[in-house]
């Protein structure tokens, strides 16, 4: 058995550090600390008039057009929308106005009938009281 210190099991060398350390590997050359994500890494150039490019490109072209689509769909879906809610809008006023020239007629008829509930009550309590104090 070979317990030396200089290779691993795996063959790689192991002279600077444990292979429990954690090297540093740096991805992006023009420094800043951050590593390129994958979207933005330089694609490989393509020969223009390669099969490969243009599938990816018909592909592309597919994907903008669908994009497009959906972005013109919601824009006219959140129109309608918009028009819907400004009629139901409408109606809500509409019917809040009504309710409230209902609800002031039936307050004046609730005060009118109360008034005359008021001026015919006592009258008839004197009636009454004058009708006891005949013998």
């Amino acid at each position: 058995m070979n317990t030396s210190s200089s290779s691993s099991d795996d063959g790689l060398s192991n002279s600077r550090s444990s292979p429990l350390t954690p090297q540093l590997v740096l991805l992006n050359s023009e420094g800043g600390g951050k590593a390129t994500p994958p979207s933005k890494k330089k694609a490989q150039r393509m020969d223009r008039g390669s099969e490969e490019y243009r599938l990816r490109r018909e592909r592309n072209n597919l994907a903008v057009k669908k994009s497009r689509l959906k972005s013109k769909q919601k824009a006219q879906d959140t129109l309608q929308r918009v028009n819907q809610l400004k009629e139901e809008n409408e109606r809500l006023e509409a019917k809040i106005k009504l309710l409230t020239k209902e609800l002031s007629v039936l307050k004046d008829l609730f005060l009118e009938h109360a008034h005359n509930l008021a001026e015919s009550v006592p009258s008839e309590t004197s009636a009454a009281g004058q009708e006891q104090a005949t013998p």
